[in-house]
């Protein structure tokens, strides 16, 4: 999504941009298509409450400065309370579409295997990065300067929870139980 939000942006601007997307034609064991913006952990973009949270305090701050990402979340966006939940195919869909039509972007279907010589480049990439680009990235940089930080949500199951130390809080009406 950073990468589509960034190619956005520099293209409002009037910077010609190229995406390069590895998929369809180089898979990942966790995407489903060659879509841009696909998510495949989950499809909350967490709070949306921009007067109590920071997160959403970028959601703001995404839609004041005309984001792609925020406009296409909010025009699929599903019921989740105070956060801010996608139906994720058609998001990644509809993203795709809107950059794909952008006079100033090119969308070529390739892999970047090694960091280019020359030019102006962004490289917004994650876990999923193709073993030839995290190679050489780590090369330019260093390994000890990859991180990726995933929140990831694991399945708990109720009766493995101690409710003498926990507590029950719906994410939907902030402070009462479900």
């Amino acid at each position: 999504m950073a990468g589509s939000e960034a190619a956005w942006q520099a293209a409002q601007m009037g910077v010609p941009v190229v995406i390069h997307e590895m998929r369809p034609k180089v898979e990942t064991f966790a995407h489903r298509t060659g879509d841009l913006a696909e998510m495949v952990c989950s499809n909350s973009f967490r709070s949306d409450d921009d007067e109590q949270n920071a997160v959403g305090l970028l959601h703001w701050e995404m839609r004041a400065a005309g984001g792609l990402i925020m406009e296409m979340a909010d025009a699929h966006r599903l019921p989740a309370g105070g956060a801010l939940a996608v139906d994720r195919d058609p998001f990644a869909r509809a993203v795709t579409q809107r950059l794909k039509s952008h006079p100033l972007i090119t969308v070529e279907e390739d892999e970047v295997s090694a960091l280019p010589a020359c030019g102006h480049w962004i490289f917004a990439t994650g876990p999923l990065t193709s073993s030839a680009l995290g190679e050489a990235i780590a090369k330019e940089t260093g390994s000890e300067a990859l991180a990726f930080f995933d929140a990831i949500a694991p399945i708990v199951y109720f009766d493995s929870v101690d409710m003498s130390q926990a507590w029950m809080q719906s994410r939907y009406d902030k402070g009462e139980s479900e």
